[in-house]
Parts: structure tokens; C-alpha cells; sequence
């Protein structure tokens, strides 16, 4: 009895510590992404993977500088990197979103991308993996605590920003039946998201469980980069 209440006790503090971390971590990249506005130009600059192309899809409230340590391990890599500004700070509808980056990857003229998603990036990319436009220029996307079923905490925001991702959302359920691009899906997910308590599993997709705690931190953590880098085409295919 007193070994489960420890072990009981040691689980919560750690999603406790680990809750901490992550708001410090995505309170110093806001804060860092409002202060220092980078460049994204200079990331389409191809290297030796200009075949492979990456794009990032942000999640809410967040902007593409959220994902810059992926960005510049990728762009080291060779991979030229897209992101689309006028996303700004993600907070427009899934469908609002997908519209904007489809213009973006048209007017681009761009094909085989891999999106590299967070959070509601991975709802944008996989809509655009089912519509006409777009869907035949996206060959796999990674999208990281993504909730492709919702938040059962999204119901009681007021901002519809983040109702949009309440479990009976029309929208989010609409999005949910469409599984055909499941197949190139890969969804890795904190063993603990206190943003998504249900977890990010999609059915017919590739799930990975990352031992981490937290919704944001992850993005600096070297086992999803090393999982992106695996499922980006490989030199010459």
C-alpha cells in the first residue's frame, strides 16, 4: 500500500515538474519569438536535399519561430525549409489555415514536402493532405501533440480559438472521418500532454510515444528531430 502511494506520489510530481518546465519553455520562446524576429528567407537556401523539401506548420498562438530549433537543424541537414508567414500567430479557423498554405505551396511551386506540424499544425497539414489542391504536393508530414480527437479542455475556453478543438466540434469531427492520409501520417506524442490528457494516437498512422511530459518542451527534444530526420526521404530517392 505505501509503495503504490509513493509511486503514485513520484507520478505526480513529475507531470507536476514537468507542467513547469514546459510553461517556462514556451514562455521563453514566445517571449524570444516577440523580441527577435527572424529571417525566414534565408532557409529556402537548398543544400544537398533541395529535393526534399520541409514545411512547418505552428500550432495556435504560436508562429513559425516556435519551430526554429527544427528549422535550423533541418536547414543544416541541406533541406530547404518553408514556412508560411501569413499564418501570423495560427489563430484563424483549420480551414482558414489550410486556404493560406495552399496558396503558399502553389504560388511556391513546390512538391514532395514534409510538413513538420505541433499541436494544431498537425489538424492544418492533414486537411491539406484531402483536399485537391494540395494533397499531391505533400508526401508525409510529422506532426507532434496533435489532437486529431480534440481536447475534452477546449470546451471550457470562450476564445473559439481553442473551442475549435472541443471533441464534438463539427469541424474536428468532419476532419477526423477523413482517414485515407493516415497512411502517411506519423504522430508522436508526450507520454503525459496536459493540453491533450487523451493523448494524440490516429488510427492507421504511424503513433510514437516520446517518455517526455508536456505539449511544447518536446519541440527541443532531440528523439522527435531524429524522428523527423527518419521519415524525410532519403539522398537520391
Amino acid at each position: 500500500m505505501l509503495s503504490t502511494l509513493r509511486t503514485a506520489l513520484r507520478a505526480v510530481a513529475g507531470r507536476t515538474w514537468g507542467w513547469v518546465l514546459d510553461y517556462a519553455y514556451v514562455a521563453h520562446r514566445q517571449i524570444h519569438g516577440f523580441l527577435v524576429r527572424h529571417d525566414p528567407l534565408p532557409y529556402l537556401e537548398a543544400g544537398e536535399r533541395k529535393d526534399a523539401p520541409v514545411l512547418l506548420l505552428p500550432g495556435v498562438y504560436e508562429n513559425w519561430q516556435f519551430l526554429k530549433p527544427i528549422a535550423d537543424a533541418l536547414h543544416a541537414d541541406g533541406h530547404p525549409v518553408h514556412v508560411v508567414r501569413t499564418l501570423g500567430y495560427n489563430r484563424g479557423t483549420v480551414a482558414k489555415m489550410a486556404a493560406l498554405v495552399t496558396a503558399y505551396l502553389e504560388a511556391a511551386e513546390i512538391s514532395n514536402v514534409t510538413i513538420v506540424a505541433h499541436s494544431k499544425g498537425g489538424l492544418i497539414g492533414k486537411l491539406l493532405m484531402t483536399l485537391p489542391a494540395s494533397a499531391g504536393r505533400i508526401r508525409h508530414m510529422v506532426a507532434v501533440n496533435t489532437p486529431f480527437s480534440g481536447s475534452h479542455y477546449a470546451r471550457f475556453f470562450l476564445d473559439p480559438s481553442i473551442r475549435a478543438f472541443a471533441p464534438r466540434n463539427p469541424a474536428l469531427l468532419a476532419l477526423a472521418r477523413k482517414r485515407a492520409a493516415h497512411s502517411r501520417i506519423t504522430s508522436v506524442f508526450s507520454k503525459f500532454d496536459p493540453h491533450i490528457p487523451g493523448g494524440s494516437h490516429l488510427a492507421d498512422a504511424e503513433n510514437i510515444v516520446l517518455e517526455k511530459y508536456g505539449h511544447f518542451r518536446v519541440i527541443a527534444d532531440p528523439r522527435p528531430l531524429q524522428i523527423i530526420r527518419d521519415r524525410l526521404p532519403r539522398k537520391g530517392a
